[in-house]
């Protein structure tokens, strides 16, 4: 066949130019400046509803499962349900919170660089493959005049000191920041019917009707498994081995209820702090032997209280590597404090997730080959698919 010449009328092509392409650029260039309003609007309370949403994807099942055996109205469940959270979690929350407040402050201005001292390192340090020698001689200056050993430290130790004093300064607002972000979950879960419709239409605006609904399972499922199944159980786990550490007078009790955090979420395990715990509690405890039995079972239980909780509150269907956890983490924290530690493990999974069922999306044409060569309707490592089954069940 031979090649056909189209020909374009100038006058057609100079009105579309002229009239539509301007009203496009017009258009467009509105929307860029009403979204970058709204964003700047917006701005100041995107870390409260974001974690305000995360709490209420996380907390939905059991509203509706008050909702289903109390008989009460979703308005009312959700008011009961962040109330009953507030009394169990919010009182021991503060304490610790005080704690950890307190225990920075005593540390640094009690801290006396002149009247420190430091023993000598054991030769055996020498033997320590690679940092042995290095470690054993700068060991060995500190001991030697640790107040001229701190002062050649002072730079990085005024910096230390600053960061840590912003952060016992921020307990309160954090904490007003987690009761304010329950507060506003409770409304969404009031609204939950009507919050998730409009949510998958999003979705399906986005990734099409098939794959939106999908999607919208999937990142629903990621929230609760990693929002429940990790850091709810290291925030559990941290409140009840602090009130352990308040009750056998531990000293930096805040403090070590925050290490246990931490190591709960990149997914160590907590006896790392509750066996150091329990030898404090015998060595150099003032209890006596019943209150220090007691403390110790306490100690052991809550130690291994994770292996109890993660079975029960781990979402089923996603299976996120920790890593992931740990870099949400560990990035949420650099960039957002306590509370980035909680939201950057939860958004890095959900992203994760969701990359992962983009990834393994098979095309139209591979989909339908697949169901026709298996007859399992394209079983097969689908992340999507494992979403949609696990959320149904």
């Amino acid at each position: 066949m031979g090649m056909e010449t189209v020909n374009i009328d100038k006058n057609v092509l100079s009105e579309f130019l002229a009239r539509d392409l301007l009203d496009f650029f017009i258009r467009f260039g509105l929307i860029v400046v009403a979204v970058i309003a709204c964003e700047r609007v917006f701005a100041p309370f995107i870390p409260l509803m974001l974690w305000a949403l995360i709490l209420a994807v996380s907390l939905y099942p059991l509203h509706q499962a008050m909702c289903s055996r109390t008989g009460w109205s979703s308005t009312r469940a959700a008011t009961m349900l962040v109330l009953s959270i507030l009394l169990l979690l919010g009182v021991p929350t503060v304490m610790l919170g005080s704690s950890f407040a307190g225990n920075i402050f005593d540390v640094i201005h009690g801290f006396d660089p002149t009247e420190a001292t430091l023993r000598p390192p054991p030769e055996s340090l020498k033997d320590v493959p690679l940092i042995g020698e290095e470690l054993f001689a700068t060991w060995t200056e500190a001991s030697a005049d640790l107040p001229l050993f701190l002062e050649g430290l002072q730079p990085q130790l005024g910096n230390l000191g600053k960061a840590a004093l912003s952060a016992a300064a921020s307990t309160a607002g954090t904490l007003l920041f987690l009761f304010g972000a329950l507060i506003v979950a409770g409304i969404m879960m009031a609204y939950g019917v009507s919050g998730t419709a409009a949510m998958e239409r999003v979705f399906r605006r986005i990734a099409g009707e098939a794959q939106g609904t999908n999607l919208h399972r999937l990142s629903t499922l990621t929230v609760r498994s990693v929002a429940v199944g990790v850091v709810g159980v290291a925030f559990i786990q941290a409140l009840l081995l602090g009130i352990g550490f308040m009750l056998a007078g531990i000293p930096a009790a805040g403090i070590l209820a925050g290490v246990v955090l931490v190591i709960g979420i990149v997914q160590l395990p907590a006896l790392l702090v509750s066996l150091p715990a329990i030898a404090y509690v015998w060595g150099v405890g003032e209890g006596g032997t019943a209150a220090n039995v007691g403390l110790t079972v306490y100690f052991v239980l809550a130690g291994f209280a994770d292996n109890v909780l993660k079975p029960l509150l781990l979402g089923r269907g996603v299976d996120v590597p920790m890593p992931v956890v740990l870099i949400g983490a560990l990035g949420g924290m650099v960039s957002g404090g306590i509370m980035g530690l909680f939201v950057g493990a939860v958004m890095l999974s959900v992203g994760y997730e969701l990359f992962m069922g983009w990834v393994n999306q098979l095309p139209p044409s591979e989909s339908a080959e697949t169901e026709s060569s298996d007859g399992m309707g394209g079983v097969g490592g689908d992340h999507l698919t494992t979403a949609n089954e696990s959320t149904t069940s």
